[in-house]
């Protein structure tokens, strides 16, 4: 199970998950990968559980790279406890996850291997994933700048028209 091995802070905050991926949103080492569409939590367990299911599919063949890290610990109380008296004990690791991120990334097996290994991988998630290809992300990427160009030559023929 991953775990950070020392912490600055014990405890903390909930926080917000609001926006996209400031980070982490693309292919950096495979061919193949799972990008989250929403936010959420994912624990250490389901982070584990969802890689076992990847390679126990490929037949442990090819490369597996998970790109997130639970380091965000997630405190509980305990089960008839009454309000008040602090915050619960650390129980659990977790990573935050907002939509563009990039999960795990696979190379060196095919892809319908990736996708039916990342689409396994997804059912132990909590949240929404897609698979995305290096070419996918490319095309992606081809599409915003085309789009940000229109917006720029749309805006400069309001200004000199």
């Amino acid at each position: 199970m991953l775990s950070p091995k020392r912490v600055k802070w014990r405890k903390v905050q909930k926080g917000k998950m609001r926006g996209r991926a400031d980070r982490g949103g693309t292919l950096t080492f495979g061919e193949f990968g799972l990008q989250a569409v929403g936010c959420g939590r994912i624990t250490a367990k389901q982070l584990e559980a969802a890689r076992v299911a990847m390679t126990r599919y490929v037949k442990r063949g090819g490369n597996v790279w998970i790109r997130i890290f639970p380091n965000k610990p997630m405190t509980k109380k305990p089960a008839e406890t009454r309000m008040g008296s602090g915050k619960g004990n650390v129980e659990e690791w977790a990573a935050v996850i907002k939509p563009g991120r990039v999960i795990f990334e696979m190379a060196g097996v095919t892809k319908t291997e990736a996708y039916e290994a990342f689409r396994l991988a997804s059912h132990k998630l909590p949240g929404k994933f897609k698979s995305i290809t290096k070419e996918s992300e490319a095309l992606a990427q081809k599409a915003v700048l085309d789009a940000r160009e229109a917006k720029r030559t749309k805006k400069e023929a309001v200004t000199h028209g």
